[in-house]
């Protein structure tokens, strides 16, 4: 829909630069305009409504928006309302979008440095900018205004929300991820988040001007992705773990053949050989579901060299530690957790959700055996996002999994609203390092010293 990019990190918003188009004015930018703006919207829509017999394409934007032009002109004229030029110009632009598109959001989703956007009812809009999260002056009409707005975004989509169908998670065209709760379940109002995704993927210079990265962290992953090591990118929600696996799949070799697997599609990968796959809802009669685990399941029959899995949440899990012990190095996922160690314990809860009842020793031993390498992400106190931890999974000793930390984050002040610090080597090696060996990869001699920066 909107050709935007948003940064991920407060640092260096790169992509903010790029955006060229102007966005939709909200209404307390348009000076001058009386608070009748929604009595004239609402006679263009009704006169609309009888041009069109009820039938508003919304497919054909430019003869739409021709229609609603003449219309807005006639309303005005029957009003006697005088406007400045630049004034009716936005106010038209306004009424445009609250019509054909997402009413008062439609500014909030065309800026680029907006990465998310959150309704709580009809009067409380957030955003999320460079990290932090901020109150705007958007407002809707009322509760209907905001549902009206809901219906417009997912009737599109073959999905539906209202009372019987309180919660619906969908996919806009453009990429962004929607989620909307309405009464009885809310209770202050429908509450409507849009998470928004760069139409143009990321790259590791992006992350590295960012501040997330440093060059030599990136040789360091890219060296373990071209020797096959199956990694897990953890962390909260919100802390780039998507924009990191879309960076870190990057350096996956185009001769291999991958499939992704996911609940929302969000990757965006450039290799020729990849199959995607994303997992079905049930419909309206509650049929028709096809899970992440089935996906999975699927996906080993389709003769893949990787699976990347977009997010492991349940049992999906098993498959996925079967994969990798399976012929299948080199795979992704990401898991959402508060440490390297925490990750562990989460995919150890989410193998028993797959219901076999397996022994707590037997799930560690695929966990200790599968997963090589986990790098975990953190949104710092100043909304920047950096990987603060990268563990190896170094096999089991008794009953327990065996880690080591090779690089954590070391932040050494906080200093005008800054997180000020660097990602150091503890100076260990990895056991897989003899992967690269294997693959004719060479890492600088002095990675692993101690008194390395790696970030």
């Amino acid at each position: 829909m909107f050709s935007n990019r948003p940064a991920v990190n407060g640092n260096n918003p790169v992509s903010a630069q790029r955006e060229q188009e102007a966005p939709v004015a909200s209404l307390e930018a348009i000076g001058g305009i009386s608070h009748d703006v929604y009595q004239i919207r609402d006679r263009v829509q009704r006169k609309l409504l009888a041009e069109t017999e009820g039938q508003i394409k919304l497919d054909q934007q430019a003869q739409m928006r021709t229609l609603i032009e003449n219309l807005f002109n006639q309303v005005l004229a029957e009003e006697n309302l005088l406007y400045t030029r630049s004034n009716r110009v936005l106010l038209l632009d306004w009424v445009v979008a609250d019509i054909l598109g997402y009413g008062p959001l439609e500014p909030l989703l065309q800026d680029p440095s907006i990465t998310e956007v959150m309704a709580n009812g009809p009067n409380n809009v957030y955003i999320e900018r460079y990290g932090l999260i901020e109150k705007t002056n958007v407002t809707f009409e009322n509760d209907s205004h905001l549902m009206r707005i809901i219906d417009r975004i997912v009737s599109p989509l073959g999905r539906r929300v209202d009372e019987s169908s309180p919660m619906v998670d969908a996919r806009l065209p453009s990429g962004y991820r929607v989620n909307a709760t309405i009464p009885p379940l809310s209770l202050d109002g429908p509450l409507l988040t849009i998470r928004k995704f760069a139409t143009t993927p990321y790259t590791a210079q992006d992350l590295i001007a960012n501040g997330t990265l440093s060059p030599n962290l990136v040789t360091f992953i890219k060296a373990c992705v071209e020797a096959r090591v199956n990694l897990v990118i953890s962390g909260g929600t919100g802390t780039g773990k998507t924009t990191l696996l879309n960076v870190v799949s990057a350096f996956i070799p185009n001769r291999e053949r991958i499939l992704t697997i996911e609940d929302t599609a969000e990757l965006q990968m450039k290799q020729d050989n990849i199959g995607r796959l994303e997992k079905r809802p049930p419909n309206v009669e509650g049929k028709g579901e096809v899970t992440i685990r089935q996906l999975v399941i699927n996906a080993l029959r389709m003769r893949p060299d990787r699976i990347i899995v977009g997010e492991a949440r349940g049992g999906e899990a098993l498959d996925m530690l079967q994969a990798m012990n399976t012929g299948h190095d080199g795979s992704m996922t990401t898991i959402h957790s508060n440490s390297p160690r925490d990750t562990l314990r989460r995919i150890e809860t989410m193998v028993l959700m797959a219901g076999l009842e397996l022994p707590l020793k037997a799930i560690r031993e695929q966990v200790a055996s599968a997963i090589e390498l986990i790098i975990h992400m953190n949104r710092m106190r100043d909304g920047t996002r950096k990987v603060v931890q990268v563990s190896e999974v170094q096999g089991m000793e008794g009953d327990s999994i065996v880690m080591q930390d090779m690089f954590v984050y070391d932040q050494t002040d906080f200093q005008h609203g800054r997180v000020i610090g660097q990602l150091k080597s503890t100076g260990l090696r990895p056991k897989f390092g003899e992967k690269f060996a294997i693959n004719n990869i060479e890492l600088p001699a002095n990675i692993f010293e101690t008194s390395t920066v790696i970030g």
